[in-house]
């Protein structure tokens, strides 16, 4: 391998994989990012259980300063933008530098790329600015309401949500985030559409700096504002490129310019809809395999093209290829149970 690309990640280039994809590509000097780091198996386990997972001290302190200070920039830029009012804008990877360099993070974006892997997109970015007294939500799931996501997935998300909390919520009435453990595997709570507090729910207080992870299916709100603290956070969240955007149709082509590579493929904004079902062959790979720093999976077909041939996510390769269907988790769990007993 050898060669590193910006931020540390690991890198190859064109030359290093096959002579005769490069012929396919076109491109000499293309360099391809090893996948960053994403789930450990425990990890995996936990949030596929709770649907949902917390990292202490993912941000240093001058991190949480870089984000606090762009989203300060970027609010005293928006007109709409109210001094002590709740301030929630998206697609905000548009809007600050510092918000677009969060698209590919090797922080986070592992994470999302070991369950949607080739096909990684970013379907919304948003920043929360929640002062005392300020709107609140109520119980809800991400995504769609009348036919939810978990009617097509049972099991995995067809959204994952990234959260860096960049102000201290040591205990609840401060605008904290409120989720039900393992909520993810239902389609409806009896707290639907209200602000009622539920037996079991948990109600999230970290530290500034802390990341999280959120299973869409998991059904949450969040706590009103009684402090004098202005709880400020991010989120990301991250789907297949065929499902659709949350705030946006497409990118405007001048920003997409000033993205690396990664960045802009994970945007996905092509000029086709259809496209975004099977992209467009200069997009393939989007990293390279983690363990083998290869393109391709061991034995594919190499007669197909790259963007074309099938490619394991990380969960496939953990749960088995291929996915052993609704709840297999969940069984599978219990089959090792069963056995150890």
């Amino acid at each position: 391998m050898g060669k590193r690309c910006a931020r540390g990640a690991d890198c190859v280039k064109v030359n290093d994989i096959r002579q005769e994809e490069k012929e396919i590509l076109g491109m000499s000097s293309t360099q391809y990012r090893i996948a960053p780091p994403g789930f450990t198996t425990d990890q995996w386990d936990e949030f596929m259980e709770e649907g949902f997972l917390t990292f202490e001290d993912a941000l240093s302190p001058d991190d949480v300063q870089f984000y606090l200070d762009a989203i300060d920039e970027m609010a005293s830029a928006d007109s709409r933008y109210e001094d002590g009012k709740h301030y929630g804008p998206g697609n905000v990877v548009e809007r600050h530098k510092a918000f677009a360099d969060l698209i590919d993070h090797p922080r986070h974006v592992g994470y999302a790329y070991d369950i949607y892997g080739e096909l990684l997109k970013l379907h919304i970015s948003q920043v929360f600015i929640r002062p005392k007294g300020g709107p609140h939500n109520i119980w809800h799931p991400d995504g769609a309401r009348s036919v939810p996501y978990g009617v097509f997935a049972p099991e995995l998300p067809l959204q994952l949500k990234v959260g860096y909390w960049l102000t201290d919520v040591p205990r609840p009435k401060m605008g904290n985030f409120v989720y039900m453990p393992g909520s993810h595997f239902t389609h409806y709570m009896d707290g639907y559409d209200t602000h009622r507090s539920l037996p079991g729910e948990r109600i999230v207080t970290v530290r500034a700096g802390t990341m999280t992870l959120m299973h869409a299916n998991t059904w949450h709100r969040v706590e009103p504002n009684e402090s004098d603290v202005t709880r400020k956070n991010i989120f990301y969240a991250y789907c297949p490129s065929w499902v659709c955007e949350g705030d946006r149709l497409k990118s405007d082509p001048e920003w997409l310019k000033t993205l690396n590579r990664e960045q802009r493929i994970i945007m996905r904004s092509y000029d086709g809809a259809y496209t975004k079902t099977k992209p467009p062959e200069s997009d393939s790979p989007l990293f390279l395999d983690r363990e083998t720093g290869s393109d391709a999976d061991p034995g594919s077909d190499e007669t197909v093209a790259l963007n074309r041939r099938k490619r394991m996510t990380w969960v496939e390769k953990r749960m088995g290829s291929p996915y052993n269907g609704a709840l297999s988790h969940r069984f599978e769990k219990q089959r090792l149970q069963r056995s150890a007993s």
